[in-house]
């Protein structure tokens, strides 16, 4: 690499650091400068930004946002409220569970603000040690990202691997990333199960206890959707919801099989792609739920799945044209450099997408930058599926918003950021997640299934 090219790399990173730095939009938007001073200050061709991705996370968001506008959302709260209210002493388990599959359903973790007040109230009541169910439960709330058929970072790994001849589809995606990120959780909730001091044993906590306006503060209230009324009209939304997902995935699904001269299904029946699917499907939904359903639209761009969906788009929107003019002016450079190392070790892309991930605090951001830099690599499309739970590091710095949500919902202040910044919560569950997930992944693409997934 020449000292120019270090410089702009230099550039790039401290672009993504300072974004992240000031959070929300700010990362897409400081992505900008770094782009101008690449662009018009060392002379690089500008690359491509990712609108087909982004066009798709502003419909699904738009259709989740009209969701949890009508009140729907609150009828899926009560749901799952309900059965983890009957099974308190399994909260560890069911925990994580809940916000996993809350997650994969809306296409986006921030739907965890709402369950987790419930699940830390569960747990104290119970006297089980919160950080135990808290902890797990917001890793596995971004974990269910790669596992949704509407989120953006499966949408965009699709759609890119297409557009780089690995022609996998969403079914397909999630028939490896579900099965392997439930293995992790499962596997972080289990070494979670014990985790720290039992509350009768933790003299912190006791002295917290001992003091009357703390107690009354632990224990003086109830946290509880149960006593919220839900219209038919909000229930009708989640149908509508539910529906516009089974018609996405059995879309998708004509995409896999195959008539007798050899055309896809989708084709045979004339189809448009996939990306345009899930647009007029989704877009549709919404239109559905604001016309039935009572959804305000005020209300549903005023709400937290739709400005959170929202700023995604922003973040994704600077971070892959930023890192798309950088990878695509020295790409000859990076295949040079690294091509020994992604013949010998392909899998090895996964630390490069975790890391990317601890700066960018974005799953679809990295999948967006780096994907492409990966396949033209010449990393094989079964080893990119396989290794795609990898793109989930952003909670080993403790700076997003659904971990320090969780810390602050924990009035038994046992889920914390420790003296060390890294010492905090969420490093042991997350670790144990991600590279779990990511080595059952691998295994599932490579091992047990390389012959399908190679196929595609």
């Amino acid at each position: 690499m020449t000292f120019a090219t270090i410089i702009q790399l230099l550039i790039v990173l401290a672009a993504l650091y300072v974004g992240s730095r000031y959070g929300s939009l700010a990362l897409g938007a400081i992505s900008g400068i770094g782009l101008a001073i690449l662009v018009f200050g060392f002379g690089l061709k500008p690359g491509t930004p990712p609108t087909d991705v982004i066009y798709i996370i502003i419909a699904a968001v738009t259709c989740a946002g009209t969701l949890q506008a009508s009140g729907g959302m609150d009828w899926m709260i009560q749901v799952a409220e309900r059965m983890l209210r009957r099974h308190p002493d399994h909260i560890t388990f069911l925990g994580p569970l809940v916000t996993f599959f809350l997650t994969v359903l809306v296409g986006t973790g921030h739907v965890v603000y709402t369950i987790m007040p419930i699940i830390c109230d569960i747990a104290l009541k119970k006297n089980i040690r919160p950080e135990r169910p808290c902890g797990v439960s917001s890793i596995a709330s971004q974990v269910g990202i790669t596992c949704s058929p509407i989120a953006a970072a499966v949408v965009a790994f699709v759609t890119i691997s297409n557009a780089n001849g690995y022609m996998v589809s969403i079914p397909q995606v999630l028939m490896v990333t579900i099965p392997s990120c439930l293995c992790g959780l499962m596997c972080a909730a289990a070494a979670s199960y014990r985790r720290g001091l039992d509350l009768d044993k933790d003299p912190a906590f006791q002295a917290r206890k001992a003091d009357p306006e703390t107690y009354e503060y632990m224990y003086g209230r109830n946290v509880t959707t149960m006593d919220k009324e839900i219209s038919p009209s909000a229930k009708a939304s989640v149908f509508v919801f539910l529906g516009s997902l089974l018609v996405i995935i059995g879309f998708a699904f004509c995409q896999l099989f195959h008539t007798a001269d050899g055309q896809t299904v989708a084709q045979a029946i004339g189809l448009p792609k996939m990306n345009i699917c899930i647009q007029i499907i989704m877009l549709t939904a919404a239109a559905c739920n604001i016309i039935f359903c009572k959804a305000k639209p005020r209300q549903a761009v005023m709400g937290a799945v739709w400005q959170s969906g929202m700023i995604a788009v922003i973040a994704i929107y600077g971070i892959a044209w930023l890192a798309d003019t950088y990878f695509g002016n020295y790409m000859d450079e990076m295949k040079t450099m690294l091509a020994s190392l992604v013949t010998a070790y392909p899998w090895a892309i996964a630390f490069v997408f975790f890391l990317v991930s601890v700066l960018v605090n974005s799953q679809g951001a990295v999948v967006v930058a780096m994907l492409p830099l990966a396949f033209e690599l010449g990393i094989a499309g079964p080893v990119l599926l396989g290794v795609l739970p990898s793109v989930y590091g952003y909670f080993f710095i403790p700076n997003y918003p659904s971990d320090i949500a969780t810390v602050n919902f924990d009035r038994s202040r046992t889920t914390v950021i420790g003296k060390y910044l890294l010492n905090h919560s969420f490093m042991m569950p997350g670790l144990i997640c991600v590279t779990v997930s990511t080595v059952v992944g691998y295994l599932i693409t490579n091992v047990l299934f390389a012959g399908y997934f190679a196929a595609i």
